[in-house]
This record gives C-alpha cells, structure tokens and sequence, in this order.
C-alpha cells in the first residue's frame, strides 16, 4: 500500500478502509489485474463506470470516469457518457448497458442480451470480461460503501460539471 499511496502522492480513502485487511487488499488488486489485463482499457474503463453509476457508486464512478476524461474523452464527453447523451457507437454502449445490468440484477441477465454482445462481435471471452468488470466493481463498491468510505477530496479538482455528473451517491470528503 506504500508504493500505492507514494505513487499517488496521498493515502487514498479506500486505502485507509482496506488498511485492516491488507492480504483482502492484495488480493484485490491481483483480481482486478486479472480482470482488466485481457481488456481493452477504454472498454473496461466503460463498462466499470456503467457499473458503478448504476450501483450509485460516487468513487468508482469519479475514479473511472477521470481515467476516461484523462486517456480517452474529453471531460464534457465523459460528462455526455455518464447521462447517456454522448453517442457512444452500438458496442461501446451495449457493452456499458450489459455491465449495467449485471451490476443491477444479474440474475436478470438473459441469453438475449448475451447473443446481442456476440451478434456485435464480441468473442465468448469478451462476454466474460465485460461480465467480471461489472461483478467486481460490484464487489468493491458494496464493500467501500458499507465502511462509509468517502470519494478522496482530490476529486473536487475535477471539471465541475464532471465532478457533478459523477458524484452519484456519496458526498466527496472534504479533507
């Protein structure tokens, strides 16, 4: 975690949360390396935002969606993204609409809407990814929302319109 926070140049909330369980936090982030490694960047980086929005995760959804605004997006495009007005192409935004769902209820998930991924030309294995995009995210939004962790205030440097659009349930800390 030391290396983490020196790299960022601050102890980030979650870090603090994650502090009592470091060998859960290891494992953690071999997961999401796992996870994200086959993925293309800006398709993971969609899918975990679609995830975390519809879970009404305020970090998860600052955190990916700055990624977005800083690599791929302008901030008034990921701004467009998150509210659904940006004109993603048909992958990107039944990619975002299928981690969506399977944040939401999983149970939910049909057949349907995985032959729809397929019939835009994502392989099983890219089903498979966008799928444990969203699952994890899921795991790791109920655990830092059940300890009452709080977006880093860092987030409040962000565009305010973006900060806005991604502040979907907690409140950014003010320290």
């Amino acid at each position: 975690m030391a290396a983490d926070a020196e790299r960022l140049g601050y102890v980030p909330n979650y870090f603090k949360v994650l502090a009592h369980r470091p060998a859960a936090f290891a494992a953690w982030k071999q997961l999401v390396s796992a996870v994200k490694g086959p993925m293309d960047e800006r398709r993971y980086e969609l899918a975990t935002l679609a995830a975390a929005r519809r879970l009404r995760s305020s970090y998860c959804s600052l955190a990916h969606g700055k990624v977005l605004a800083e690599k791929f997006y302008s901030a008034d495009d990921v701004v467009g993204i998150a509210s659904g007005t940006y004109p993603l192409d048909e992958v990107d935004a039944a990619v975002m609409e299928f981690a969506a769902k399977v944040a939401q209820d999983a149970s939910s998930v049909t057949q349907a809407d995985v032959d729809r991924l397929r019939e835009l030309d994502l392989s099983d294995e890219e089903v498979v990814d966008v799928a444990l995009a969203a699952a994890i995210r899921s795991f790791f939004t109920k655990t830092l929302d059940s300890l009452g962790a709080q977006p880093d205030a860092s987030f409040r440097e962000l565009e305010p319109s973006l900060r806005e659009t991604l502040t979907v349930g907690r409140a950014i800390a003010d320290d």
